[in-house]
Parts: structure tokens; sequence; C-alpha cells
């Protein structure tokens, strides 16, 4: 059977000890997540393009994936001022993964967004974000820790279930919702860990965690790499 393909929007990366150079990546995990679904992954050029174009090269995809990476450009969310922990802003990265994250909720094509993913479509839908979560004590970075999964939900359904131990790395979450947006899970602290548009005319979910961290010896996580690929096929 042939695999599904799935959009993979590159990170770029200052230094890479094999290429020698700057570089366009994705996480290795990520890529087998996809793999063992049985999605064809494939990263895509993030390139200085008009909407339009980006529709045109997501119509050759099944699906699409939005990975983790640095932080948003904060006059993306109206903030005025950046904090001091905002790292690895990229304003080209930012409007492509924007641009994307819109096209693929518009056109229906079935779209999983982690970590920074979730925040992309957050702000792509007017929302905004808390630029850090409070000090490295508050933070969620290496961390692995319980999240609730509202009952219902396509989140519960794509894991299989309403709790999971979830691996995290961010400084930054969910301030405002964007437009349509609704909370599907939560940590313990309140953090928003999951993101639904229930007005997507196809299949999305958006998990503040990265579930490829553990996806490789915990079904629940690989569940969700599942669910894109299966509804990918299915479109």
């Amino acid at each position: 059977m042939t695999r599904p393909l799935i959009a993979v929007p590159a990170r770029f990366s200052a230094t890479t000890s094999a290429l020698r150079y700057s570089a366009e990546v994705n996480a290795r995990a990520l890529i087998e997540a996809v793999w063992r679904a049985g999605g064809e992954p494939v990263s895509i050029h993030p390139s200085d393009c008009a909407d339009t174009a980006v529709a045109a090269r997501l119509a050759r995809f099944d699906g699409v994936l939005l990975p983790g990476g640095g932080d948003i450009a904060p006059h993306r969310y109206g903030a005025a001022d950046t904090h001091d922990s905002v790292y690895d802003v990229d304003d080209l990265q930012d409007a492509f993964d924007i641009a994307v994250a819109r096209r693929a909720l518009e056109s229906g094509i079935p779209l999983l967004a982690i970590c920074r993913g979730l925040q992309v479509v957050n702000v792509a839908l007017g929302g905004s974000l808390h630029q850090d979560m409070g000090g490295p004590d508050r933070e969620h970075r290496h961390l692995l820790h319980p999240v609730t999964i509202r009952r219902g939900t396509r989140t519960a359904r794509a894991v299989g279930g309403d709790k999971v131990e979830a691996s995290c790395y961010h400084h930054q979450r969910v301030d405002r919702l964007g437009n349509g947006l609704t909370v599907a899970a939560t940590a313990e602290d309140g953090t928003v860990e999951a993101l639904e548009l229930p007005a997507a005319g196809g299949w999305f979910t958006a998990v503040q965690w990265h579930p490829e961290d553990t996806a490789h010896h915990d079904p629940s996580q690989q569940n969700l790499f599942d669910a894109l690929v299966r509804n990918a096929r299915s479109c």
C-alpha cells in the first residue's frame, strides 16, 4: 500500500556537524514516528511565498505535521515587548508555519501540531502566548508529567484515553485562545496541553507536549501519529 505523504516544515539549524554548515532539519524521533504509523514523512522548505503558493505546495500532500522549534516573534500576537527568554526567532519560519497552519485548517487536510506547532496554530487564529511561564521553577522543560484530556474530544480518541504521561519541553504557553479553538487537555498547573477546532473541516489536533519523545515505547503517544496517517490515508 502506498504511504500517504505527510508534509513536515523543516526547521532552520545554525550548525550541523555532519553537514558542516547551517541546515534544514527535523527531529529523527518525529520522522520515525510518522514512518511507524505508515506515513511517508517529507520535510518541506520554508519559503518566502504567498498564501496561494503555500496552498499549491500543500495540495500534493495527504497530511501535515507542524513540529516543535524556536519561539514565535512576539509581535505576531500583538506583544509590544520581547521577554529576555525568547529564543531562536526566525521571521521566515514564522511566516511559513503560520501560512501552512491556516491553509491546512481551511482546506481540511489532516493536521497534527506539536509544541511550537500548537502555538503557531493559536497565533494563526488570532490567539496570543505567555512569552515565559515564570522562570526555571515553572517552565515545562525536560519534564515528564501527567496531562488530563477532556473526554469525548478528538485528542482523547486519538490517544485512546483521558490521561497521558507527556514529555514536555517549552517555556511558553497559550494565553488568549485563537478564534474557534477549544481546550482539549490541561496540565496540573493549568497549562493548556491540547487544542482543537470543532469547526475544522478535516481531522486536526494540537498538543503542547512532544509525543515523539516517548512514542517508540508508549502506544498512547504513537497513537497520535497513527491517527494523523490514518486520516491522511482516508482523505
